[in-house]
C-alpha cells in the first residue's frame, strides 16, 4: 500500500471530510462549511479538539449549518487524513445516496435506567423502516465521565437485536473535567447518543489492542463500583499495591504508567481491558470500565503496538478490494503510549495508509461490549462497480 491511497489524495466514495485548525468557532465552521460545499450528506458527524468550547461551536453550528443534521462528540484527540492531531476540528458527512440515519438521545444516562433504553432503542429501530438490500449498524457516543457506558451498553444490546454497535466514549483533552455529546444543535454531559444507521456499502467491524495476559494476579478487595473507583488490591490500599506489582513507587504513578501496566479481565477465552484513570484521593484507583469486589484482575504485558496495529488494520472485503474508508474510535491511552515511545509518526502513517479518520476516546464500545486501550472501528467498502480505489 502507497500514500497515495490516502483520503486527501484519492477521497473516500462514502464519506467527505473537512477540518479546520482556526481558534475561533465561527470562522472554524465557516472553514468546514466551505469545504463540504459540494457535499449532500445524510448527516455530519463532528469531533471537537478540547481547545475549543462546545457552547461556541454549538453556537456556530447552529449558523453555519442549520440546515444540516449533526451530531458528535467532544474528544481527546483527532484522527484526521494526515493521523493523529490535537487541535482539529474534524467533520465527516456521510453521503445522502449511501447512508440514511435515525437518532435518539438517552439523557439524563446517570444511573442508567435499563427498561427505558431497551423500551427507547427498540421504538427507534421499529420507527426506522428498513430499506431492501441494505445492511444496518449503530453508533453510540456517550459521556466519557458518566460511568455509565456498561450498563448503556448491555442495555442497547438487548434493544437492537442482532444490529452491531459501535463507537466511542467523548473526551477532554487529558484534562477528565467535562465530556459532551452534541445533539439538535445542542452540546450535553450527563448523554449519550445512539445512531442507527443504513447502508447500501458493505463494512466490517474491527476491534483490537495489544497486549497479552501475565502470571501477575490481583483481587479487588474493596470497591465503590457505581463510582469506578477500587480502594483496595489484594487487602492493601489500591495505589500501592498497584505500584507493587508493577515495580514504580507510588509517588511516580501516571497515566503513561496506567497506559503501559493494564490490567486485563478474561470473559472465557478473550481478555479486555479495565483501564485505570488517575489516582483517586491518596490510595484509590479510578478505573474507565465497570469494577466490583472480588474481580480477579490480571497485569497485561504490551506486544509491539505499531505491528500489532499494521495488522489489525489490514482488513479487506469478500474481494480482496480495500476499505473505502474506516471509521476509527481510539483509546486516548494507546495515543499516550504511542507518543510517549515516539512512534506517532509511524501510527500516523498507518492511519493514513489505511484511511481512517475518527477520535481518541475516554473509552470504545464494542459489539455490545464497554471496552478501554482498544482500537474499535468500521471500515465501509466501495459498492461494486464504484471507482476504485
Amino acid at each position: 500500500m502507497t500514500a497515495v491511497d490516502d483520503l486527501d489524495r484519492n477521497p473516500a466514495e462514502g464519506v467527505r471530510l473537512a477540518v479546520s485548525r482556526a481558534a475561533d468557532a465561527a470562522l472554524a465552521l465557516a472553514e468546514i462549511k466551505q469545504q463540504l460545499a459540494t457535499a449532500r450528506p445524510s448527516f455530519i458527524l463532528l469531533f471537537l479538539p478540547s481547545r475549543l468550547q462546545p457552547d461556541d461551536i454549538a453556537e456556530a453550528v447552529r449558523s453555519s449549518l442549520a440546515d444540516k443534521v449533526v451530531f458528535g462528540c467532544t474528544t481527546a484527540g483527532q484522527i484526521t487524513a494526515r493521523g493523529y492531531e490535537d487541535d482539529a476540528l474534524l467533520a465527516i458527512a456521510f453521503e445522502r445516496r449511501h447512508f440514511r440515519v435515525a437518532s435518539t438521545l438517552f439523557h439524563p444516562i446517570s444511573p442508567v435506567s435499563i427498561a427505558d433504553v431497551v423500551s427507547q432503542t427498540v421504538r427507534l429501530a421499529s420507527q426506522f423502516r428498513a430499506t431492501p438490500g441494505r445492511k444496518r449498524l449503530a453508533l453510540v457516543f456517550a459521556d466519557g465521565l458518566s460511568k455509565q457506558e456498561d450498563i448503556l451498553m448491555a442495555a442497547l444490546e438487548v434493544g437492537l437485536k442482532d444490529i452491531p454497535v459501535f463507537g466511542g466514549s467523548a473526551g477532554d483533552g487529558l484534562r477528565f473535567e467535562h465530556t459532551q455529546v452534541l445533539h439538535n444543535g445542542e452540546f450535553l454531559s450527563d448523554a449519550a447518543l445512539l445512531l442507527l444507521l443504513e447502508t447500501d456499502l458493505a463494512f466490517s467491524g474491527l476491534g483490537f489492542d495489544h497486549f497479552q495476559p501475565t502470571d501477575v494476579r490481583m483481587v479487588v478487595t474493596r470497591a465503590i463500583p457505581e463510582e469506578r473507583l477500587v480502594l483496595e488490591i489484594n487487602g492493601s490500599p489500591a495505589a500501592e499495591e498497584y505500584a507493587r506489582l508493577v515495580k514504580v513507587p507510588v509517588g511516580e504513578l501516571s497515566p503513561m504508567t496506567f497506559a503501559e501496566n493494564p490490567v486485563l479481565v478474561r470473559n472465557r477465552n478473550l481478555y479486555h481491558v479495565r483501564a485505570i484513570q488517575q489516582i483517586q484521593g491518596e490510595h484509590g484507583l479510578t478505573f474507565l470500565s465497570a469494577i466490583d469486589d472480588g474481580l480477579l484482575l490480571t497485569l497485561g504485558r504490551g506486544k509491539e503496538i505499531i505491528r500489532t496495529l499494521d495488522s489489525g488494520l489490514a482488513v479487506s472485503d469478500k474481494d480482496g478490494e480495500a476499505p473505502d474508508f474506516i471509521l476509527g474510535f481510539d483509546c486516548y491511552l494507546r495515543k499516550l503510549e504511542i507518543e510517549r515511545k515516539g512512534l506517532d509518526g509511524e501510527a500516523s502513517e498507518q492511519f493514513r495508509q489505511r484511511r481512517v479518520v475518527g477520535f481518541n476516546t475516554y473509552g470504545e464500545q464494542h459489539l455490545g461490549v464497554h471496552v478501554n486501550q482498544t482500537f474499535v472501528g468500521v471500515a465501509f467498502f466501495r459498492p461494486k462497480g464504484g471507482a476504485p480505489l
